[in-house]
């Protein structure tokens, strides 16, 4: 447990770096901080027009729930659900048993592997988030998810396959989840509310996401006890229907601020009624 005080310590010490956001310092009635910030991410020439833009959202009280519909609340949810019901969580709390049960000599290695693996592939969703943009990478992880999953069943169905095969099959899995959900889900949860109902949206989406985590964790181990390749087929096909969700209703966030957010839900809001 004592180890755990390292990166408590590098993060205290990295968040001194990060400075207030523009839309809590024009809040509070710093512009001109704001403005040095946005001066600082976005250059002289955008920072004005976006202080201006926060500055005509930030004075707009609170609004219902479903001021802007029902469909972005629905998307924040199924966010944070898909997130957990792809079946990650449940991975990488078994992985030592689930590498057991492959045949492996030390699980604990194989572990160790893809937690290297987890945390190189984290690398990869931090370097490219902003240049591919967040609906690429999370198809994409879902995809991939999706054969690393297929092929960990069919490692069950069919026991002659090498154990290696199998071993892969988590890697590509769990490799695939952190350059897609693992980041990506946190960064569109944060964007993709309209700042007038933000605050309560992103505490029902988290809330779904514990929720989701506490039914997978129960879930695992009584059905990989009874089947392996069922459990695996049945998150083959949750990544599956996790592609399809976002490719169809998730919109893009790349590039965008809340305020362009706003717009865009209001928008498709005025299409409903």
């Amino acid at each position: 447990f004592g180890s755990e005080c390292v990166p408590a310590a590098l993060f205290t010490l990295l968040i001194l770096c990060v400075p207030e956001t523009p839309r809590y310092l024009a809040m509070i009635g710093k512009d001109d901080k704001a403005l040095a910030v946005l001066t600082r991410i976005n250059g002289a020439s955008a920072a004005k027009e976006t202080l201006s833009e926060i500055k005509s959202t930030v004075s707009v009280k609170k609004e219902k729930l479903f001021a802007y519909g029902a469909l972005v609340i629905f998307v924040g949810i199924m966010l944070s659900v898909f997130q957990q019901i792809v079946g990650i969580n449940a991975v990488l709390y078994y992985a030592p048993r689930i590498f057991e049960s492959m045949g492996m000599g030390n699980p604990m290695t194989q572990t160790v592997l893809m937690g290297v693996v987890n945390i190189t592939f984290t690398l990869v969703a931090i370097f490219t988030v902003e240049k591919i943009g967040r609906k690429p990478l999370l198809i994409t992880g879902s995809l991939g998810m999706a054969v690393g999953a297929l092929g960990v069943a069919l490692a069950a169905v069919l026991p002659s396959l090498p154990g290696v095969i199998g071993v892969i099959s988590i890697m590509v899995y769990s490799a695939s989840f952190m350059f897609s959900w693992g980041p990506i889900c946190w960064v569109l949860i944060s964007e993709i509310f309209p700042n007038t109902i933000r605050g309560a949206a992103v505490a029902i989406a988290v809330a779904f996401q514990w929720i989701s985590n506490f039914i997978v964790s129960s879930t695992f181990v009584p059905m990989y006890d009874w089947s392996p390749a069922f459990t695996y087929g049945l998150y083959c096909a949750m990544c599956v229907l996790a592609a399809v969700f976002v490719w169809k209703l998730v919109p893009e966030t790349k590039g965008k601020t809340l305020e362009d957010m706003t717009s865009l839900w209001r928008a498709r809001a005025a299409k409903e009624k």
